[in-house]
């Protein structure tokens, strides 16, 4: 009988190589990566979960931290991203190519309670690149679609050419007791569907807080407008659930760059309830 093998505890520091096996622009100024991971890559990253992050390297530029965009069962030996030009480092990915190197470090972070969630409604409210890690949430409801109650998506954009992931809305329209909204400020010309910011679209959309989660990401503002308009709808603290961006360099929680108080967001988060949130701004 084959002995058991002690597996080393993980360096979070050593960073995985990885290949581009897909890259593409998804959106304006936001390219969809898929990263191929070499072998121990592949066993760090072989039960990641929805919500979690990674750090993914320019080799001779540096490295950002995205949350992850996929989950294993779709994503097999690869990891997905999705990340919006807006710095160095940004500008150097969306430069590379199919067949392209990059690092990889993580997974990192908490994750969402899918497991709390189940038997319960689900309301997802996106906004913009905000849609990257919630991905992850909506494939795993849609892939055990019996466990949870009726899904409610919404996604706003400022424009329609900035909606990320349009090639799965067909997917997402078609789940069984589901229903997809979108919405963006600023229509084009061949736009037809809703016009005006994510929180009227809530208000129109209006779903119950009763045996229901919330769960938002999207531009910080965002964030802060639909997390009190959700609470006039009834959803309470504890009934809400989303992720804090804010500027990360360790990941581990040691070099302070992330604390809200006296937690730090790559450590403790990046998901947060709403009542966590609170709870840690009010603390003297």
């Amino acid at each position: 009988m084959a002995m058991a093998v002690e597996v080393p505890k993980r360096n979070p520091f050593q960073p995985y190589a990885g290949v581009l096996e897909e890259t593409r622009e998804m959106a304006a100024g936001i390219r969809f990566f898929r990263v191929r991971l070499d072998e121990a890559g592949r066993a760090a990253f072989s039960d990641y979960k929805p919500g979690q992050f990674l750090f993914i390297s320019a080799y001779g530029v540096g490295e950002i931290p995205v949350g992850i965009a996929s989950i294993p069962g779709r994503g097999g030996d690869c990891v997905e991203v999705a990340i919006a030009r807006v710095g160095t480092v940004t500008a150097a990915l969306h430069d590379l190519e199919v067949g392209d190197q990059v690092g990889i470090r993580g997974p990192m972070g908490n994750w969402f309670p899918m497991d709390e969630m189940k038997g319960k409604n689900v309301v997802i409210v996106g906004g913009g690149i905000g849609m990257a890690p919630l991905r992850p949430v909506i494939h795993t409801l849609l892939d055990n679609r019996a466990s949870y109650g009726r899904l409610t998506i919404l996604e706003a954009a400022r424009l329609p050419s900035l909606l990320a992931f349009r090639e799965e809305f067909d997917e997402w329209r078609a789940s069984p007791n589901t229903e997809f909204h979108l919405t963006v400020d600023q229509p084009d010309e061949i736009w037809t569907d809703n016009v005006g910011l994510s929180t009227e679209l809530l208000k129109k959309v209006n779903p119950s807080a009763e045996n229901a989660v919330a769960v938002t990401c999207g531009p910080p503002i965002m964030i802060r407008f639909v997390l009190i308009e959700l609470q006039k709808m009834g959803f309470k603290p504890e009934q809400i659930i989303t992720t804090l961006e804010t500027k990360m360099k360790c990941g581990i929680g040691k070099c302070g760059r992330c604390n809200i108080g006296d937690k730090y967001v790559c450590q403790d988060g990046p998901v947060f309830s709403q009542a966590e949130i609170q709870r840690f701004l009010e603390a003297p």
